[in-house]
C-alpha cells in the first residue's frame, strides 16, 4: 500500500534529492502546494536546525493532515563561529539567491585575519529531519540528524547541486559537493546520512499505518 507523504520544502533541489532518497519506499511524494489548498506561511526563526525542521513539519502536517517530512539544513564554518548555520538560506539577506549567499560567504572568508583565512577552513553541512504522523503518537515529531565534514574552497567548482555545494570540498572525496554525481551525493551528503537514520523509523511508521488500516478493513 502506498502512503501519501508531504515533503515540506519549497527548495526544488532538496525536493529532488528527497524523491531519490524515498525511491523504493511505499510512499507517494507530494509538494506543499499539492497537499495544501492554502500552504502555511512559515517563518524559519528557530535558533537551531531542529527548531526549524520541527516547526515546518508541524505547520504542514496540521494543514495537510498527511504524513509530513521536513528538513532544515545548512553550512557551519568553524572560523566563522558556526555561521551561516540555521541562517544558511538567508545569509546574504532574507530572499537571497544561492549566488548571493555564496558571494556573502566568500566576503566573510576574505575578511578573516590572514593567519586564519590562508589555511584550509574546516566546515560541515548539517541536516536535521523531522517526521510527523498527525494520526499517531499525538503528532510527536521523530527527529534525526546527519553531518558531512569537509573544507571550504575560495574558488567555486562544479555545476551540480545547489546552495553552497560549489564551495564545499567533501572530506575523503577531493571534490566539491557540486562536482559529485547525483548517486555520489546521495551516498555522502548530510541529507543522505540523515535519511539513512530516518529510514528505519519511517518504515516502522508505514508498517504501523498498514496494520491500523488492516484492522479497520477486517469484517
Amino acid at each position: 500500500m502506498n502512503h501519501s507523504l508531504v515533503v515540506a520544502t519549497s527548495n526544488r533541489g532538496k525536493l529532488e534529492e528527497f524523491r531519490a532518497l524515498l525511491a523504493g519506499l511505499p510512499v507517494r511524494v507530494h509538494t506543499i502546494e499539492e497537499a495544501c489548498a492554502k500552504p502555511p506561511t512559515i517563518v524559519e526563526d528557530g535558533a537551531t536546525f531542529e527548531d526549524n525542521a520541527v516547526k515546518k513539519a508541524r505547520a504542514v502536517a496540521a494543514v495537510s493532515m498527511m504524513l509530513t517530512l521536513a528538513d532544515d539544513s545548512g553550512l557551519e564554518v568553524d572560523a566563522l563561529a558556526g555561521a551561516p548555520g540555521p541562517r544558511s538560506a538567508r545569509y546574504a539577506h532574507a530572499r537571497a539567491t544561492d549566488a548571493e549567499n555564496n558571494a556573502a560567504l566568500l566576503a566573510s572568508l576574505a575578511a578573516l585575519p590572514d593567519a586564519i583565512g590562508t589555511r584550509p577552513l574546516s566546515a560541515r553541512f548539517r541536516c536535521v529531519l523531522a517526521l510527523i504522523d498527525p494520526y499517531a503518537n499525538d503528532a510527536a515529531p521523530l527527529v534525526v540528524e546527519g553531518r558531512c565534514e569537509g573544507t571550504l574552497t575560495r574558488t567555486p567548482r562544479g555545476s551540480g547541486g545547489f546552495g553552497y555545494d560549489p564551495l564545499f570540498v567533501v572530506d575523503g572525496a577531493d571534490k566539491t559537493m557540486a562536482e559529485l554525481t547525483e548517486a555520489e551525493k546521495n551516498a555522502l551528503s548530510h541529507r543522505a546520512r540523515a535519511f539513512a537514520a530516518l529510514r528505519p523509523l519511517l518504515e516502522r511508521v508505514l508498517a504501523q499505518r498498514d496494520e491500523a488500516i488492516a484492522r479497520v478493513d477486517r469484517p
